[in-house]
């Protein structure tokens, strides 16, 4: 299933994970579709993307029945690949080399599934007080160093291609939020619009992480 970056001019007992720098890899990618939006002061629909990593080094016992598994964070972005987007800036770290202009026009994002990097994770406070962590930059690993095999699953959900089972998965704030797109609002009488197929860069360097 491709989720298409087109070129275009909890609540709980959360504890954040410390801010440091981590060894990461890729595990889930959700397209949450055309959601009401506030950018540069202005109200805007915007296509909505969440990508999450798992953090191999950094395990923890969720429940008590359960073993160890990897702490997991995640980062929201607009699904563009036009130049002065967050999105495109952020790949480009993360593969360490440039988009160019044919590659950005139609990219796959579901690519980075399964793929390492790095990422810097800083602490912030949100309005009602509470700290939380974010992602602030990422990049390659370093030369010489491996990522840790992935222990949770791919995961991907798009609300393009609707499935109940995949959406009752999600966490309740990414469902709420999802609940909000046109997309979702369309569902009850209309049916989803087509995934856009994916289009493969020609000459792919295999050296590049994805």
């Amino acid at each position: 299933m491709a989720i298409i970056a087109e070129n275009k001019s909890n609540g709980g007992n959360y504890t954040p994970i410390d801010a440091g720098t981590y060894v990461a890899r890729c595990y889930s990618m959700i397209y949450m579709g055309t959601i009401p939006d506030e950018f540069q002061g202005q109200k805007k629909d915007l296509k909505k993307v969440r990508i999450t990593w798992e953090l191999p080094t950094e395990l923890k016992v969720f429940k008590d029945d359960e073993y160890e598994k990897p702490q997991v964070v995640g980062k929201e972005f607009t699904l563009s690949m036009n130049e002065k987007g967050t999105l495109r800036k952020f790949l480009q770290s993360w593969r360490g080399k440039a988009f160019t202009e044919q590659e950005a026009n139609s990219f796959d994002i579901t690519k980075l599934l399964g793929k390492p990097c790095m990422l810097s994770i800083i602490h912030k406070e949100s309005k009602s007080g509470k700290t939380y962590a974010e992602i602030s930059s990422v990049s390659t690993l370093p030369k010489g160093m491996v990522c840790p095999n992935q222990v949770n699953q791919n995961f991907e959900f798009s609300i393009l291609s609707y499935e109940e089972d995949v959406f009752n998965q999600l966490p309740d704030f990414i469902k709420d939020k999802i609940k909000t797109s046109k997309e979702y609002k369309q569902l009850q009488s209309i049916k989803p619009a087509p995934v856009t197929p994916m289009v493969q860069a020609e000459d792919e360097d295999d050296s590049l992480p994805f």
